[in-house]
């Protein structure tokens, strides 16, 4: 089987370049509430751990990095280059001296617990 590329205009390869927006370098990711604690899971293509910080303080979970940016032409650029950072305000506070993170496979997975105090609890009913 034969496969013909047919060759870009200059003209219409300017339309497929991505801007350098702040929508262009955010952090894809989702967050799931697993009763005692929450797990968020990033798109972080490229980057090693060494590339990222974060921090857990009270309630609030902060990630940032960087984008490596590579200063040849492209075609067509659609991944994310330069500084990146996200702050997210969870419902509950948190027990960031539990957190776990790792990076695998470009995501990101970081599990914190939640605060002791958050957590909910079950209470016994005394019958007389």
């Amino acid at each position: 089987m034969n496969y013909y590329i047919s060759p870009v205009s200059p003209r219409m390869a300017r339309r497929w370049v991505a801007r350098d927006t702040e929508a262009a370098r955010s952090l894809a990711l989702n967050i799931r509430d697993e009763g005692e604690a929450y797990t968020l899971t990033a798109l972080v293509p490229g980057l090693k751990a060494e590339d990222l910080t974060i921090q857990v303080l009270e309630d609030v979970i902060s990630i940032e990095g960087e984008y490596a940016w590579e200063g040849e032409d492209y075609l067509l650029r659609e991944l994310p280059q330069g500084n990146f950072r996200r702050a997210l305000r969870l419902p509950t506070e948190l027990d960031a001296d539990k957190a776990e993170a790792k990076i695998e496979n470009g995501i990101l997975t970081l599990r914190v617990p939640k605060a002791e105090s958050a957590r909910p609890r079950t209470i016994k009913i005394s019958a007389n």
